[in-house]
């Protein structure tokens, strides 16, 4: 296992980058401790499998270094770097049984056979498959196949990382969270340095101790699923993350409140103060969840106009119009929601604001 630090990455596909829209992944700094699990998540082609790539040695950086531990592996091919990669499609042996599968890294490091009896029963117990070892890979299932090539990619105990390249997009959906369950445990059980890729943002923050959020090859924030939820340090994280995503009202600030279009917002003095020395375009954000539908005015309401509701068994999405603005609302299943007009509560604890789509409080 290794402490991973990449200094001042950055990669473009092309021979003679020059403008920044050239470049697949812009520069960054970014150390994965020893033993945690990460996730990296954002969009198709935001650079997320670049960045697992050039950890892995498939791709060689334009710029930077890659280090495990304080060895530079920069220019290391795979096979010296001492990392196991499972990716979205099962990497396995159809002709060989499950128990030839999951030896098959060890033989080829001259591992002793007892020894590799004992690694492999072991992964197997670990994955639910001690009871397949005898049958050949090819009549096995989609989700059997993907265990076994988790499977080898855990059979090796001195392995410095795990890289998962969205191991679980060809799985069925009810057997996914089987998966990422057995994924956790096994983390918890191994202590293994783990980085998952993903664009689905449940796998992501079901899985990972911290998740990097990546759009247009940047990571634009690195923290807990709490931290990514609560205070996301970008507007892209708070749209992307959550079901629904976050609110964004562009506003303007006067007198200590949020302005928005006439409408007034005030706000904590630390907060007005932060607005009031910003520049940039100014954003209010706030969560479907941390927002209230109320029938009264207050001083932290503003009125809106109830335009649809979506029951959803448990808990109901309400669309409301401000001042020209969509803003969604997550209440109680139970709660009565106003036919025509309601007034919408800003816990200040939870109103984040932002200048060019950057946190500022």
């Amino acid at each position: 296992m290794a402490r991973i630090n990449l200094k001042d990455i950055a990669h473009s596909y092309m021979s003679a980058p020059e403008a920044e829209a050239d470049w697949a992944l812009k520069p960054l700094n970014h150390v994965w401790e020893d033993g945690g699990a990460y996730a990296l998540l954002g969009p198709s082609g935001c650079g997320k499998t670049t960045l697992l790539n050039i950890i892995s040695g498939l791709v060689t950086p334009s710029r930077g270094q890659v280090l495990f531990g304080e060895e530079d592996v920069t220019e290391l091919p795979t096979a010296q770097r001492n990392i196991a990669q499972v990716f979205q499609f099962p990497v396995i042996y159809d002709t060989m049984t499950v128990y030839q599968n999951l030896a098959f890294p060890l033989r080829n490091r001259k591992v002793p056979e007892d020894r590799i009896r004992e690694r492999v029963e072991d992964v197997a117990e670990m994955l639910e498959l001690s009871d397949q070892l005898k049958q050949r890979a090819q009549r096995l299932t989609a989700d059997a196949k993907q265990k076994i090539s988790l499977g080898r990619g855990l059979v090796r105990a001195d392995v410095a990382a795990i890289l998962f390249d969205e191991p679980l997009t060809v799985i069925d959906p009810h057997l996914k969270w089987q998966l990422r369950r057995k994924l956790k445990q096994i983390h918890d059980r191994s202590g293994l340095t783990l980085i998952y890729v993903t664009h689905d943002q449940n796998e992501a923050l079901t899985f990972a101790d911290k998740v990097a959020v990546m759009n247009d090859g940047r990571v634009l924030q690195m923290g807990t699923p709490q931290e990514l939820f609560e205070a996301p340090q970008h507007t892209f994280v708070g749209f992307f993350i959550g079901s629904p995503g976050m609110n964004f009202l562009p506003c303007g600030f006067e007198a200590g409140a949020a302005t928005i279009e006439g409408a007034r917002l005030p706000l904590k003095a630390e907060l007005a103060e932060k607005a009031a020395a910003a520049a940039g375009e100014l954003k209010l954000g706030i969560r479907p969840e941390f927002l209230s539908l109320a029938r009264e005015n207050g001083e932290s309401r503003l009125e809106v106009a109830v335009r649809a509701v979506e029951d959803l068994g448990n808990f109901k999405i309400v669309s409301t119009e401000l001042r020209g603005r969509t803003v969604k609302v997550k209440v109680p299943e139970d709660q009565e929601v106003p036919a025509e007009t309601a007034f919408l509560d800003f816990p200040a604890d939870f109103t984040r604001l932002y200048a060019d789509d950057q946190l500022i409080g």
